[in-house]
């Protein structure tokens, strides 16, 4: 009779401890989930004067129409950085930051460009804006061994930002993007001035993807008559994108 006594006891101990292990299991996870609490952050927000494009003329200042902070109702234009800065002695696109942190360390940030371009040379007047495709004789060539890959068909957007001044959807006329599949992100975007003789000047390429420019714009041109335009985009000093478009 002890001997049955003392198993109950024994089973009676185990399950005890098993339920306050439970319990106490429970009531960890209860004070876990409510001390954990959530924060509300207000980022800084900006007001751009002016365009978020501007376009100056070679050789004139550029003045900055201004760009005012706030971060929940408060001013904080004077704790805002720029950075960036504009050569108006030399054509191109130049890129300006406004940037702030809010009180609790985080950042947020909102961008202008800035086109110089030469009234002298740039055609003002010719808007040659559209949605092009690649015509056979489209291809890249490498410049190593001179071999060549032939490609046509995939659609370029010409955009007008200024007088004279046009946005490229893609100056490797879709071979990454389209061709290759590789996506938006593998498309050279930029700018680029029409001049008076009909002859295209690069301002400026980027590709996300690899985070990098072209060498060079070679024999850019558009020919008023056929509607025509053309080039060869040099890249990475290896190989050489030469488009022919229609619209």
């Amino acid at each position: 009779m002890v001997k049955k006594k003392l198993n109950n006891m024994k089973i009676f101990l185990s399950r005890l401890l098993v339920i306050t292990a439970g319990v106490f299991a429970l009531q960890s996870c209860h004070d876990i989930t409510t001390e954990d609490q959530s924060i509300i952050t207000y980022y800084v927000t900006f007001d751009m004067k002016g365009n978020a494009i501007e376009t100056v003329e070679l050789g004139t200042p550029y003045v900055e129409p201004g760009v005012t902070a706030t971060e929940n109702d408060v001013d904080k234009t004077s704790s805002m950085q720029i950075s960036g800065e504009v050569n108006s002695d030399e054509a191109g696109v130049y890129i300006l930051t406004y940037s702030a942190v809010n009180e609790d360390g985080y950042p947020s940030s909102i961008e202008r460009m800035v086109i110089v371009y030469d009234p002298e040379t740039t055609d003002l007047e010719t808007d040659i804006s559209g949605e092009y495709t690649s015509e056979e004789g489209t291809h890249r060539l490498v410049l190593s061994s001179g071999a060549t890959v032939a490609y046509s068909g995939y659609p370029v957007v010409i955009d007008p930002v200024a007088p004279g001044i046009f946005y490229v959807s893609d100056y490797f006329g879709g071979y990454y993007d389209k061709r290759a599949g590789y996506g938006k992100n593998y498309a050279m975007t930029g700018y680029f001035a029409l001049n008076k003789d009909h002859t295209i000047t690069l301002l400026s390429s980027h590709v996300n993807g690899w985070g990098d420019a072209l060498d060079e714009l070679n024999d850019a041109t558009y020919d008023p008559e056929t509607g025509i335009i053309t080039w060869g985009a040099v890249y990475v000093g290896s190989y050489s994108f030469n488009l022919i478009l229609t619209e």
